[in-house]
């Protein structure tokens, strides 16, 4: 029997629920000389500021056991060459519809880098980072502060016609209080989870690795605390729900969609092996086989049942 993969999120059919996650897959176009990228059901873009940045200093990459931590800061060409080049270069090798990722140090930029994508066709949803743990000023500190999130996504939302997604940081007292200020605010789905802030020391210089000091840890090692929020706030919100972290294999996001995830985004595990998302798509029907799923659809949220 053939198995069905398709899910809906937010209006948008996607042939398969694997999302290779921002900051973690370029702007797509890169991975196209890899693999046939058409076979994702659909991807979130590097997350993109009102203007150009370059990021932290270096180091900003350190490898610690089943994961690594990354302070590479948002660097990204701005919002007007990100719609003006690298969408339109993804558009001639990639079909389907992505998601703009989107980031900021005040509530103004938020709402015009987020407003810049309602006239870009290619989008069909808009991910607010407002959880990223290694950019100093905004980022993080409006993921972190229930009010704070609220009032953002409000904002943004009254001048985005496209869906919203807002990304969640882990990094918090309670992420389902998180999850329920920032739907109150108006968020049509959130994803979760954003980085874990870790560091590590250099035993030689007895100083930090990362130049910033800290940065945000992913990879395997995070997939059960983020499996855990998953289900947390998909219990706690009515909005649907992507989920993200440490996951790296077909059973992974079986585990998260049972969890209550609609949709999954690979993240770390992109930069471990770049044919991820490749492999986990081809294996996700023999997995489904032996687990007697005829459709993923119909298994989001089978742990709460």
């Amino acid at each position: 029997m053939v198995k069905d993969l398709s899910v809906s999120f937010l209006g948008y059919t996607m042939k398969n629920p694997v999302v290779p996650a921002s900051g973690t897959f370029g702007f797509g176009w890169e991975f196209a000389g890899i693999y046939d990228i058409n076979i994702l059901g659909s991807m979130s873009l590097k997350g993109t500021t009102a203007e150009a940045r370059y990021g932290n200093p270096l180091p900003r990459i350190a490898e610690c056991t089943a994961g690594l931590i990354n302070a590479i800061g948002l660097q990204n060409p701005g919002v007007r060459a990100v719609i003006d080049e690298e969408i339109p270069r993804l558009d001639k090798v990639y079909r389907g519809k992505v998601i703009a990722n989107v980031g900021g140090h005040s509530v103004d930029e938020y709402v015009s880098t987020a407003a810049a994508f309602d006239a870009c066709d290619k989008v069909f949803a808009v991910e607010l980072n407002i959880s990223c743990p290694n950019v100093k000023g905004g980022g993080m500190a409006f993921g972190t502060d229930a009010k704070i999130a609220k009032e953002l996504v409000y904002a943004v939302k009254k001048q985005l016609k496209k869906p919203l997604i807002v990304k969640l940081s882990p990094n918090v007292t309670s992420v389902t209080d998180m999850a329920k200020a920032v739907c109150d605010g108006g968020a049509d789905a959130v994803s979760l989870i954003n980085t874990l802030v870790g560091m590590r020391i250099d035993l030689r210089t007895r100083k930090p690795v990362i130049s910033v000091r800290t940065g945000g840890f992913s990879g395997p090692a995070v997939f059960p605390v983020a499996l855990r929020m998953v289900n947390d706030v998909a219990r706690a919100v009515d909005v649907p729900v992507m989920g993200i972290g440490g996951v790296s294999s077909a059973r992974d996001v079986i585990e998260m969609m049972m969890a209550g995830a609609a949709a999954v985004q690979v993240g770390a595990a992109n930069l471990v092996d770049p044919y991820v998302c490749k492999k986990i798509v081809e294996e996700l029907p023999e997995v489904m086989d032996e687990l007697g799923i005829d459709s993923l659809a119909e298994i989001i949220g089978a742990a709460n049942a």
